[in-house]
């Protein structure tokens, strides 16, 4: 009985030696394998992937039904980085990991904030679900699109700010600890990460409709200000001589990891992945800025064709003999 309690005394004082956020035990060594085998289908984010998913295509199979066309390659940007991102870094065995690695907790933070929000945004979901909803469903998504709080927060501006502050303002603060030790805390957070980069991107880089969206030089410029942000930020955690969330990740005596190498990983993982993917997406916004600019010249050009079709309908007919005056 002294023994077992000698345990339970001993557990009580350093819970965070035996547990990870949410009472989840600590995990083995990480290995590449275990991003499979940990894998878990049964949480409350698998089924809103799934979800979402189904939605999705369902509405891309009433369009098809009616005879309608839907690209083919906004499904699969929606299903594969976007939903797919999301569930690799969220529901695979990584999930395991986030709260004892702060490297694969960058892993997450990156596809979340900036890879999976880009292809859902490519997806069109929005432009889907108006061309398949009835009409008073419809009236009220276009409500919500229009409303004055969609036009604050998808404002580029506001959107950029958000966008910026948020991870200095979560890892440098007491925030970050508490979102290790309480896990509703650390999903609102994974789920903050999606909200914040959908914010940002869809006013860029989407297809939807969205009130005061901003020209092509204008969200050119503003992606081309975001792509030292990640830098500064991964920077400053790889030169940092405090560890992020304090005391948790030596408490959780992890013999395969020491963390302060670890937050040097976790640095260098923001720092190349936040330039890769902010100047991969600024030459995708330059394409479709070529694309939009082709297309306006298509149309100046069908538009002069019309109108020179009907001068010389009007001068044949003013030569046409016997025409009334």
């Amino acid at each position: 009985m002294l023994h077992v309690d000698s345990i339970f005394t001993a557990t009580s004082a350093s819970p965070s030696a035996v547990l990870a956020a949410g009472g989840d035990a600590v995990p083995p060594p990480f290995t590449v394998a275990r991003v499979f085998t940990e894998t878990r289908l049964d949480s409350w984010l698998a089924l809103g992937l799934v979800l979402a998913a189904g939605l999705y295509l369902y509405g891309v199979y009433r369009l098809r039904l009616r005879g309608d066309h839907w690209p083919i390659l906004r499904t699969v940007f929606f299903l594969g980085p976007g939903l797919g991102g999301t569930a690799a870094v969220t529901v695979s065995g990584l999930h395991a990991y986030d709260t004892a690695l702060l490297s694969v907790h960058m892993v997450q933070h990156m596809v979340l904030a900036m890879v999976s929000p880009i292809f859902l945004a490519l997806g069109a979901p929005v432009t889907l679900a108006l061309r398949t909803l009835p009409v008073r469903p419809r009236k009220r998504l276009l409500a919500v699109v229009h409303s004055r709080l969609a036009k604050v927060y998808s404002f580029p501006l506001v959107a950029f700010s958000i966008f910026v502050v948020n991870p200095f303002a979560l890892y440098f603060s007491g925030l970050y600890r508490y979102t290790l030790e309480h896990t509703w805390a650390h999903e609102l957070t994974h789920a903050h990460f999606l909200a914040t980069g959908c914010v940002f991107f869809w006013p860029l880089l989407g297809l939807d409709p969205l009130p005061g969206r901003w020209p092509y030089p204008a969200r050119a410029l503003l992606m081309l200000l975001s792509v030292p942000f990640h830098t500064v930020l991964g920077l400053t955690i790889m030169q940092s001589t405090t560890l992020l969330g304090g005391d948790w990740y030596p408490s959780l005596n992890l013999a395969w990891s020491n963390p302060w190498d670890d937050q040097v990983v976790a640095g260098g993982i923001l720092w190349a992945g936040g330039e890769f993917v902010s100047v991969t997406m600024l030459a995708v916004l330059v394409v479709q800025w070529i694309r939009q600019s082709e297309r306006e010249a298509r149309r100046l050009d069908r538009e002069l064709d019309r109108q020179e079709a009907r001068e010389r309908a009007g001068d044949a007919a003013d030569a046409t003999p016997g025409t009334p005056a």
